[in-house]
């Protein structure tokens, strides 16, 4: 089982934005230290639900902070930027880090940040498998046109090739995250793990797997490769003495920050889109995940990855909002629920 720290910069009330990515960083380096497997990062854009605008960039400066320790996206919004400017970068850091990144993509929502880009709606709602069939031919392939409805380009040489290095000749790994059937079939179809959201509970996403597994070998994919798809799920975790203070910890942080959050998603078209209520989310995904005594922890964990089949999670550690506690959570994740799970 494989335990790793996910990200957002989150901005809780009366901190400021320099505060959020100093905890991020701090968190980074922390969950290195602690021996987890990875830290996987989010963007997002005008809105303090999160205040890293670029997780490739912040990946850049966190693989040059650490020696061991696996960074991802999670993820990279594709459809508010080229797809070739996207595999470029992944390639860049997949060779200087000697294969620690792992590019995480998403779709993203139908949000403001399509008109201030200039990508617009169509690049969600409709391009998508486009951008997302041009990013993948560019970490695979030597040389690469287009001649798309949204991307059309001639060829052009690869630079640098992610797949040129013998030591890693795979390039990049890419996963991509899953909120409906359509994006588990575009993963299943191109090959992809699925990276699947912290709303969800393990039955939600143990129907997912099977689903992908399904799509998977009616795509002709080899079942060997199918059986050690390496899917990752997101979470919470909030280690504490016991389950209520744990949860507390979270009830009383997390609950400010969704709802300033939350409420500063603003669609490119105006549609209405309904907002959870900031407690209940929370309640919620303290009932979902690792809130609690080490024990707990650990045994939610496993039994998460006996139900679903996945044994990768992306656990935000950031719940709390305190730089201190975050990382004395991130520490206790390491030292005390680890060594459970082993």
């Amino acid at each position: 089982m494989r335990v790793g720290a996910f990200i957002l910069a989150a901005q809780f009330p009366g901190q400021g934005q320099g505060e959020a990515l100093h905890r991020a960083v701090r968190s980074a380096e922390v969950a290195e230290e602690a021996g987890l497997d990875a830290v996987w990062l989010a963007e997002h854009h005008f809105m303090p639900y999160g205040v890293c605008p670029s997780a490739t960039t912040l990946a850049a400066l966190l693989l040059g902070r650490t020696h061991r320790i696996g960074v991802g996206t999670s993820v990279s919004v594709l459809p508010t930027q080229h797809p070739v400017a996207l595999g470029e970068q992944a390639a860049l850091l997949h060779l200087i880090s000697g294969g620690r990144f792992t590019l995480g993509v998403g779709r993203g929502g139908p949000w403001v940040d399509l008109e201030v880009f200039g990508t617009g709606l169509d690049a969600y709602e409709k391009h998508f498998p486009e951008s997302l069939d041009l990013l993948l031919r560019w970490l695979r392939e030597p040389r690469v046109g287009a001649a798309g409805e949204r991307h059309s380009f001639r060829e052009v040489a690869v630079v640098p090739r992610a797949c040129e290095s013998l030591e890693m000749p795979a390039g990049p790994p890419v996963v991509l995250a899953c909120t409906s059937a359509g994006s588990v079939r575009l993963a299943a179809e191109r090959g992809l793990p699925m990276l699947l959201g912290m709303h969800c509970g393990d039955e939600e996403k143990a129907e997912m797997v099977a689903l992908w597994r399904r799509l998977s070998l009616a795509a002709g994919r080899d079942p060997a490769d199918v059986a050690a798809a390496e899917h990752v799920s997101a979470g919470v975790v909030q280690v504490g003495d016991t389950r209520q203070g744990a949860a507390e910890v979270l009830t009383k942080a997390m609950p400010g920050w969704l709802r300033r959050g939350l409420a500063a998603h603003e669609t490119v078209d105006g549609r209405y889109r309904a907002m959870r209520d900031p407690l209940a989310y929370t309640e919620l995904l303290c009932d979902l995940h690792p809130v609690g005594p080490p024990r707990l922890c650990a045994d939610r964990l496993a039994a998460s990855a006996a139900r679903t089949g996945i044994r990768r999670f992306a656990l935000l550690v950031e719940g709390s909002g305190d730089l201190a506690a975050t990382e004395e959570n991130v520490r206790r994740l390491g030292a005390e629920v680890l060594p459970l799970l082993r």
